[in-house]
């Protein structure tokens, strides 16, 4: 089996809006924060949400865990890492990272898991066509993704 990794990066720009009177990142912009990485690895990596849409399918979130291990604070510049967990099945796994930029400690980790849903908004268990095709881009297949 191949080795590959999908990953892809971007740097947050903590807003003022963001903080509490702490100057601390409220939690619930974490869950923000993976949404900006996902568009960014779409963007990477041609898989975008616009992408889903031409091709008939949403993804919604059916699953989301992050974990604080130190908080964000107002004018730090931590970056988010996004890193694609390959799978079988008719899903889109995601784990997060996010580092301090100053000394690349750890400050969250998560996970995301996204399904596929037609365009009248039922839940689909094979992988969707073009799914496949780009799992087969970017070497993800492995031979059984086409099960």
């Amino acid at each position: 089996m191949r080795n590959v990794e999908l990953k892809a990066s971007k740097e947050i720009e903590i807003r003022f809006s963001e903080v509490d009177m702490m100057g601390v990142v409220w939690h619930g912009s974490y869950a923000l924060y993976f949404e900006d990485a996902r568009e960014a690895f779409g963007a990477k990596y041609d898989l975008s949400y616009m992408g889903y849409v031409d091709h008939g399918f949403y993804a919604p979130i059916v699953e989301q865990t992050i974990q604080y291990k130190k908080p964000i604070r107002y004018g730090m510049r931590p970056r988010i890492d996004i890193i694609y967990r390959p799978t079988p099945s008719a899903k889109i796994v995601f784990d997060y990272e996010i580092h301090d930029t100053a000394d690349e400690s750890l400050i969250a980790t998560g996970h995301s898991v996204q399904v596929f849903m037609d365009l009248q908004y039922q839940l689909v268990w094979d992988n969707p066509p073009f799914y496949l095709e780009w799992k087969h881009r970017w070497g993800l297949d492995f031979g059984m993704y086409d099960v």
